[in-house]
């Protein structure tokens, strides 16, 4: 008969090969939650995306960046003015239809209205040529927010590349590549700005309606200074994220069965930096749409008809005194844009950067 000792456990017989039951002890409740409750296995992007989706102001800026893009998607298929119409009544142009109110009517639209005649009501008014002023709004928004996220989509391409080069080549290489980028840090983006639109104005020569012509040769500068100079910060970044990776026992092993450098670079390292590179591409957004206005807002924008944001808060600065909710509606705008994108990148970065983890 087996002996039981007082936990109720069998005794080990001497000279036995069993296991000793009583070195060991029962598990606590404690114990038991902790092998029961365990993580779910998920990728890094669904992971981040759940962190993201529980920070409730990176959520509400989400929102509100959807609304905004939604509403210059959908606004211009309603509204039936253009951004360069001048309003009409019956063919004519109506001239009273000139800094209207927002929801104001003309004397020549009230009379159409009592009539019987149906009118997309001004939302935010007239401009001082009587254009509707929130279908330009709407366009502003959009060549702002376009110039925004193809500025940062290309700083992105030219950054990356440019720094996991630097920084996985070292030595000579990385030196030479890094003093180029001292280079182009001290360079002052307005003049080469203002000299490359120069230059373009005399050489291009846009015909027709295309989307270069309505641009503008001050634009397509903007976009090259872009290439240029505003991928320097993403160089450097991704360059000391490589340098802290590239040393790693899995990049010594791909090394080692043969991969080429394209290949490390590529499919082992870029992937670990993804969230270095997420949370700078966001952030790099509003800072192009913020320059973007900027330039507009002293001539350097779009060319006219078309308009941006910056180019509205520049027009509406000559009536300030008179209308001044001109210049609120394109610059409440921006800080909207501006702000919301900067809070957005800030919850990108909680949630995908692996060192701000709990």
């Amino acid at each position: 008969m087996t002996n039981i000792d007082e936990h109720g456990a069998p005794v080990k017989k001497p000279f036995s090969m069993h296991v000793d039951l009583s070195q060991f002890e029962p598990a606590t409740d404690a114990e038991k939650m902790q092998q029961e409750v365990m993580g779910e296995s998920v990728t890094f992007w669904r992971d981040g995306l759940r962190k993201l989706m529980k920070n409730p102001l990176a959520v509400f800026n989400l929102v509100v960046l959807a609304i905004i893009i939604l509403t210059i998607i959908i606004a211009p298929m309603i509204v039936p003015y253009g951004y360069a119409d001048m309003i009409t009544i019956d063919g004519m142009r109506d001239k009273g239809a000139k800094n209207l109110a927002p929801f104001q009517w003309s004397e020549a639209e009230q009379a159409y209205i009592d009539a019987g005649g149906k009118l997309f009501p001004h939302i935010f008014g007239t401009d001082g040529l009587c254009r509707d002023y929130f279908i330009r709004c709407i366009y502003g928004t959009r060549i702002s927010l376009s110039i925004g996220f193809f500025a940062s989509l290309l700083v992105m391409c030219i950054g990356v590349v440019y720094g996991s080069i630097s920084g996985y080549a070292g030595g000579k290489v990385d030196l030479i590549m890094q003093r180029i980028v001292d280079i182009i840090y001290s360079l002052p983006e307005m003049l080469i700005i203002i000299l490359i639109s120069v230059v373009l104005d005399a050489t291009l020569k846009f015909n027709g309606n295309g989307i270069l012509a309505k641009l503008g040769t001050n634009m397509i500068s903007i976009f090259i200074v872009f290439g240029m100079l505003y991928w320097v910060s993403m160089a450097r970044l991704v360059r000391g994220s490589v340098l802290s990776i590239k040393n790693n026992d899995y990049i010594l092993a791909a090394r080692s069965i043969g991969a080429s450098p394209r290949r490390i670079i590529f499919k082992h390292i870029l992937p670990n930096c993804i969230s270095v590179i997420i949370v700078s591409t966001a952030l790099q957004i509003p800072s192009a749409i913020f320059t973007e206005s900027f330039l507009s807002f002293v001539g350097l924008g779009v060319q006219a008809p078309m308009p941006s944001l910056g180019s509205l808060a520049n027009a509406a600065r000559e009536g300030l005194s008179s209308y001044p909710y001109k210049l609120v509606f394109p610059s409440v705008i921006i800080c909207l844009i501006v702000l919301s994108l900067n809070l957005l990148g800030d919850g990108l970065r909680d949630a995908f950067d692996p060192k701000l983890r709990r």
